[in-house]
């Protein structure tokens, strides 16, 4: 998508856009399950406060470093494909 005049058309644009979006809305995704995942047996099985606590805070670091990584991953995917020429469509 680099080009040597630094202009990029509007399908370049709209494409780095919804790239975007969609690694927002898979990450979102992937972290909201992980958190339920890890933290959902403490509210199932009634534990106590302090291994509540422990899990809800262990959800909430591995959501966040699924999100981050999961972000950066699906970006650096996209930019390597557009340097090497594909679209995304098969191309």
């Amino acid at each position: 998508m680099e080009r040597r005049g630094g202009r990029r058309t509007q399908a370049e644009r709209d494409a780095i856009t919804v790239e975007i979006g969609y690694a927002l809305c898979s990450a979102a995704f992937a972290a909201a399950v992980l958190f339920g995942a890890v933290a959902g047996p403490a509210y199932v099985f009634g534990l106590p406060d302090g291994a509540r606590g422990a899990l809800v805070a262990t959800g909430a670091m591995v959501a966040a470093v699924v999100f981050i990584a999961r972000v950066v991953h699906v970006l650096i995917r996209f930019g390597r494909s557009t340097r090497l020429g594909r679209t995304g469509n098969g191309g």
